[in-house]
């Protein structure tokens, strides 16, 4: 999959069958979508090109009520690339892309920059300045330059609920992990780099692998049995507990953090690309008085890990291989 930031050099341009939108999470309902933008592009000889936004529009004209992100860039990009995308256009969404009319949208972008033959839009798609243009239009702008458009409904579950961004989002911001990974079609999970940290685990006793959150709001917070790939060349996850939050006792920067310890193991990780794939939420997160009652408390979270970990597979050990393996490059 070839990933362009912004729209390609007029030599990396071919015609292609298109799709348009956030994508945040890519959840079942953009599955579905995807998977008709592959059949389409089979049927057609064209190549499946994805459209998305970074930032997300919402972020950008309104970022303190801009909703959580589900997903960061890297795990986007793997989750469309597991859905045989072919090219994704990560597009700068700023003042100028904002400015642009509707038909400025579709002659610059959809015509000149992406060559589009065939495009499919979901049916709450907008485009150009102030939302100016809708489906309708599309379709118009599409029998003046030549492109196929077609619309696709929402996909629902069996009681007819909306599979969407925001259902996931909700289903994340209230902890119910198994709500989430049905609405995914996966488990939820986070990649990254492992970084270096203040050590304050380490004195602690319990020395974690760490991992920053690109967005000022995650989804997901608390405390979490997870299950960490990528740690080394076994291709088997290893068992841990997470704690994804702003860390109240020991920072006051508002920055989150995931930070993750891994039961029983013990190595030099930093640098190394990690995927931290999230199995049960076992609390939120708390601000402690002093370092001994924080220790206290991560010593009975690593025991209920342990615990549940025991439970499922009767020897603490990870419950499956069910992950992508984070050592599938995206970066």
């Amino acid at each position: 999959m070839k990933v362009f930031r912004g729209l390609p050099n007029a030599e990396s341009r071919a015609p292609c069958a298109l799709t348009i939108g956030n994508f945040d999470g890519v959840h079942r309902g953009h599955q579905a979508l995807l998977a008709r933008v592959r059949s389409a592009a089979d049927a057609r000889g064209l190549p499946v090109c994805v459209m998305t936004f970074e930032p997300h529009p919402r972020e950008f004209f309104n970022p303190a009520g801009a909703p959580p992100r589900i997903a960061f860039l890297r795990d986007k990009l793997k989750a469309l690339q597991c859905n045989a995308v072919d090219r994704v256009v990560v597009e700068h969404f700023n003042q100028t892309f904002a400015a642009q009319s509707a038909e400025t949208f579709v002659e610059r972008v959809l015509v000149n920059g992406l060559h589009a033959r065939w495009v499919i839009v979901g049916d709450d798609f907008r485009y150009g300045t102030r939302r100016t243009g809708d489906f309708a239009s599309l379709r118009e702008a599409g029998a003046r330059y030549g492109f196929e458009v077609e619309q696709m409904a929402t996909l629902t579950d069996g009681q007819g609920a909306r599979i969407s961004s925001s259902a996931v989002r909700a289903a994340l911001v209230a902890g119910d992990l198994p709500q989430a990974n049905a609405l995914l079609g996966r488990e939820y999970v986070i990649s990254g780099h492992v970084v270096h940290g203040a050590k304050l685990g380490r004195d602690l006793g319990f020395p974690t692998l760490n991992l920053r959150i690109a967005h000022k709001r995650p989804a997901l917070t608390g405390i979490f049995a997870v299950q960490v790939h990528g740690l080394d060349d076994s291709g088997q996850p290893r068992p841990a507990v997470a704690s994804l939050g702003l860390r109240p006792t020991v920072d006051d920067s508002g920055r989150y953090l995931l930070e993750v310890f891994v039961l029983d193991w013990h190595g030099d990780a930093y640098g190394r690309l990690v995927q931290v794939e999230f199995l049960k939420k076992l609390r939120d997160e708390e601000k402690y008085i002093d370092l001994p009652t924080l220790t206290a408390a991560i010593a009975r979270d690593v025991a209920v890990t342990r615990a549940f970990f025991d439970a499922q597979t009767g020897a603490g050990t990870p419950l499956r291989n069910g992950a992508t393996a984070a050592t599938d490059r995206i970066s």
